[in-house]
């Protein structure tokens, strides 16, 4: 389970961006041009989390049981707790 959460990172000049996991009173900065990353957003789920995936209509599935969005990598709603059958 990931205990830190994962941020949205712009790089202002370029409009390029990256998603990882970041502590946000560190300064990061983009591997091509040096200049400093700033924080857009925090993705969905939050920390923590079992999924490893952001929350996007391509990583998303309704659970059988509660009718209720869940990340495709989990195998247990993380709304009513039950099973999910295979995709």
């Amino acid at each position: 389970m990931s205990t830190r959460q994962r941020y949205r990172l712009r790089n202002p000049s370029t409009g390029r961006e990256v998603i990882i996991e970041a502590e946000p009173d560190r300064i990061y900065r983009d591997r091509e041009s040096g200049d400093e990353l700033q924080i857009v957003g925090k993705t969905l789920p939050l920390a923590p989390t079992a999924s490893r995936l952001p929350w996007a209509v391509e990583n998303l599935r309704f659970c059988p049981w509660c009718d209720q969005h869940a990340q495709r990598d989990l195998n247990d709603c993380p709304t009513c707790g039950r099973r999910m059958g295979p995709l």
